[in-house]
């Protein structure tokens, strides 16, 4: 990109610069021994085209739109159209988070993101012993079409996007979807959103899995399928990084673990005989937006490229839309702290801000006192207007990667897609992200000791937690949920078994559990089931008889 007599020049320039620096730091020493990101890399004092000087633009960066989409996906990205602005809700009742729901529009919210809670996650419904006491705490509950069809009342479901984090059962919950779409007259070629269906990583960092890997992966192709044909602008996956990072990843863990995942979803479907152009286009991917500012927006940028070549040069896709690697993002929820909680608004801000400037597509932003309780309209509004600020005031969004260029910014970039892509060969060696779960669980555990350590010895600086701390008010009017929800879903499943056809529920678990045994896509009886009005548990507990259920394995 640079003329070599240029490059020589400045390289003879740095080496003048450097014996200044050094006679510098010899009258001034450097505040710290080393400056590192977060992922370990080396940060030097000042980068200068000799950086990037292997840097070809049409072969690396290209134009925003393009391969390899260094730039972003949209040749004119925010311009056109802000990101969608989807604020993770959830908890008690559907009737409850409905009122959020519309609260959240109402404040100028233009996606919805449902949070369920850990039972409906794991595929209890709430009567059973294993849901006690877990009812509605982290998400909504949902049991049954029924809930379904009241967290969705009032809101038109061909007018909004929906994204669902739900995982080991998510076609079960897409098959609620697509059902309570169908009861207010939409079909399902005019619904939009995401489902995360992300199993690998629930083994690797998250736990909230029911089968073995292999049923798993073949639910998930299944969606692929079902969707490629009958809900044309749904995305089938969100492959998830988000939750790899809150276990204690680096950021370059966090793209190679996420990209391998993703190279094992799309082996799994080719292996089931798709064409990988008619499901990659509808692959999605979910990023951690932490608090290494440059790191953050490097690792974005990182992961587009990298993701472009793997689609392009090792499955052999041709579609462009293939190639593109589009990405919801969620602010670091392990970065806030429960001292000085006020604190945490601006962590956000600047993690928000890292995601805008890395070309995120979708964004949720955390509520200051999510580190003490579930978000209040209070927290959620301020956190929902902070993103409103970075959209609209501050003109950060009037042009497309307005950092790229920047020697920083660009040597970053390389140097995050190379440690990556090694450790993506390192996965591939042991035969794909299926078999290297113990691997990838032992790596984040390493990194997440010592960024604990650094904490603790204060190498790595927190406000609040171990410099300027001070005495502080605990926020008023933290969010309690009603410990009498789940009295109150236990009530409805009981009057919605005595009300619904039990014979008809009984007929299509029964022709679910011979299909199960089969190679038949799954969808279209799990679809049946909940117009049944089966409900989520007699539905998985039916998979559990055939496919049996996952024991973790302990990594040290």
């Amino acid at each position: 990109m640079f003329e070599k007599e240029k490059l020589e020049s400045i390289r003879a320039s740095v080496k003048e610069y450097r014996e200044r620096l050094e006679a510098q730091v010899k009258k001034r020493p450097e505040r710290q021994a080393e400056f590192v990101t977060d992922s370990g890399i080396e940060i030097k004092t000042l980068y200068t085209p000799e950086d990037i000087a292997e840097l070809d633009y049409e072969r690396d960066l290209g134009f925003p739109g393009s391969y390899p989409f260094t730039r972003g996906v949209q040749p004119n990205m925010y311009r056109g159209r802000l990101w969608t602005m989807r604020q993770y809700a959830g908890f008690g009742t559907a009737e409850e988070t409905n009122a959020r729901f519309r609260y959240l529009l109402e404040q100028g919210q233009t996606g919805l993101s449902v949070a369920f809670d850990l039972p409906t996650q794991i595929g209890y419904d709430s009567d059973h012993p294993l849901a006690r006491g877990e009812v509605g705490k982290v998400g909504v509950a949902i049991d049954s079409l029924e809930d379904m069809e009241t967290l969705f009342e009032g809101i038109p479901l061909d007018k909004v996007s929906t994204s669902m984090t739900i995982n080991s059962p998510a076609a079960i919950l897409l098959a609620m979807y697509i059902a309570v779409a169908e009861k207010q007259g939409v079909t399902p070629d005019k619904l939009n959103g995401t489902i995360q269906n992300d199993i690998l990583k629930e083994y690797i960092a998250r736990g909230t899995y029911i089968f073995p890997p292999g049923p798993s992966m073949r639910l998930i192709t299944d969606v692929f399928a079902y969707c490629s044909k009958n809900v044309p602008n749904w995305n089938t996956i969100s492959i998830s990084g988000y939750h790899i990072r809150e276990a204690g990843s680096t950021a370059v863990q966090e793209v190679a673990f996420t990209l391998a995942d993703g190279i094992a979803y799309v082996q799994a479907a080719i292996d089931a005989g798709l064409n990988v152009d008619d499901f990659a286009p509808r692959l999605s991917f979910f990023f951690n937006a932490h608090l290494n500012f440059f790191e953050e927006i490097a690792k974005f940028r990182a992961a587009r490229r990298l993701w472009a070549k793997i689609m392009k040069e090792r499955f052999g896709a041709k579609n462009p839309r293939s190639w593109m690697l589009r990405f919801h993002t969620q602010t670091a929820g392990c970065s806030l702290t429960a001292q000085q909680p006020m604190v945490n608004i601006m962590r956000t801000a600047f993690e928000a801000l890292s995601a805008v400037l890395g070309g995120t597509q979708s964004l949720h932003t955390n509520s200051y006192d999510e580190a003490l309780a579930l978000p209040s309209d209070e927290s959620v509004l301020i956190a929902l207007r902070t993103q409103q600020v970075i959209g609209y005031e501050i003109g950060v969004a009037d042009t497309v990667d307005p950092l790229g260029g920047s020697y920083y910014i660009e040597s970053l970039t390389n140097e995050i897609e190379e440690k990556a892509m090694a450790y993506i060969k390192k996965i591939d060696e042991l035969g794909g992200a299926p078999e290297a779960i113990e691997f990838m669980q032992k790596e984040i555990k390493d990194s997440a000791y010592r960024y604990q350590m650094d904490i603790e010895s204060g190498k790595k600086v927190v406000i609040g937690i171990n410099k300027f701390q001070m005495e502080y008010e605990k926020p008023k009017n933290l969010l309690k949920v009603d410990p009498a929800v789940a009295e109150r879903q236990t009530a409805k499943l009981r009057a919605l078994r005595e009300r619904r056809d039990n014979q008809k529920v009984k007929q299509v678990l029964n022709n679910l559990r011979e299909a199960a045994s089969t190679k038949e896509n799954l969808m279209p009886l799990f679809i049946d089931a909940v117009k049944a009005y089966a409900t989520l548990g007699e539905i998985c507990d039916t998979l559990r008889e055939v496919f049996g259920e996952y024991r973790q394995q302990i990594v040290f």
